[in-house]
């Protein structure tokens, strides 16, 4: 038994992740997988013991209250939560059935296959639209400047920008709008070819129409890649995700279909959650 923000006690906090029930496709057909995963940052723990697997070619969402873990469970996943000073973590994140901390993997390539969205919009302010796009390709050695065209082009069409930007490829990528640049940011994780599409609250800074575009990209997607969006938004999780992982104080409390969670969540404190009486 713990208690909620509101002191209200509930009694159905599993002991452990690994009593939750998994959705039915993700334990078939799994892209990522989570091990009795725990994380710190310094002496603080933020993730407890918690193990998930995320279905291939669907949108997954994270939800939850502020400082429950959301964020650093997808930093996890793609290896930034060591950049962090003092974060340590134990347990593994398997990859098509590889850990991605193992000894010999490359961290810069775990972030290639497992690109990464953030909160607030990003874009190289000193580099054009177009080299925004392919600075992944750039870094990793790319010169081909036909093959960097092709790719932006394709990337930028992917992310529902291209119409809106084609005819100023060479202005700076902070020079579009807000959504026009979270997009932009898209379309750079994207031009690297990765797996698996990582967003952390990708529309909390941007106005109504343009989340809205947001979210038919995310969906439109999920044909392509596996994409794992947090978000504090329960409506945007209802509209964008095939699956919802409810996470509370460090650990995954309940994970389902999204439309199941949503209208018949096991767990009373999901239930709370859901319904605004807390969070």
């Amino acid at each position: 038994m713990y208690n909620t923000p509101q002191g209200v006690s509930v009694e159905t906090e599993p002991e452990s992740s690994s009593d939750v029930i998994l959705p039915l496709e993700a334990q078939r057909s799994p892209i990522v997988e989570v091990k009795q995963l725990n994380a710190w940052y310094g002496s603080q723990q933020v993730l407890k013991d918690v193990s998930m697997k995320f279905a291939r070619n669907h949108v997954t969402a994270i939800i939850g209250p502020s400082g429950c873990g959301k964020s650093t469970l997808v930093r996890c996943v793609n290896r930034l939560h060591e950049l962090v000073p003092n974060a340590t973590l134990t347990g593994s994140v398997m990859l098509e059935g590889v850990d991605i901390y193992g000894k010999q993997i490359d961290a810069v390539d775990v972030r290639r296959r497992i690109g990464m969205v953030f909160q607030k919009p990003n874009p190289f302010p000193n580099m054009s639209i177009r080299d925004n796009v392919v600075a992944g390709l750039k870094l990793a050695g790319v010169r081909d400047k036909k093959k960097l065209d092709v790719v932006a082009k394709n990337a930028l069409q992917q992310a529902f920008l291209w119409d809106e930007v084609k005819d100023k490829l060479e202005n700076s990528g902070a020079s579009i709008s807000g959504g026009q640049q979270q997009r932009l940011c898209i379309a750079r994780a994207l031009a690297v070819e990765p797996e698996v599409i990582l967003m952390d609250e990708p529309c909390s800074a941007l106005d109504p129409t343009a989340t809205a575009k947001i979210e038919e990209l995310v969906i439109k997607l999920s044909d392509t890649y596996t994409v794992i969006i947090v978000t504090h938004n329960m409506q945007q999780a209802s509209r964008v995700a095939d699956y919802t992982a409810f996470m509370y104080l460090g650990k995954l409390i309940e994970y389902d279909e999204t439309a199941k969670m949503f209208e018949t969540p096991r767990e009373e404190l999901t239930e709370r959650y859901i319904t605004g009486k807390f969070g």
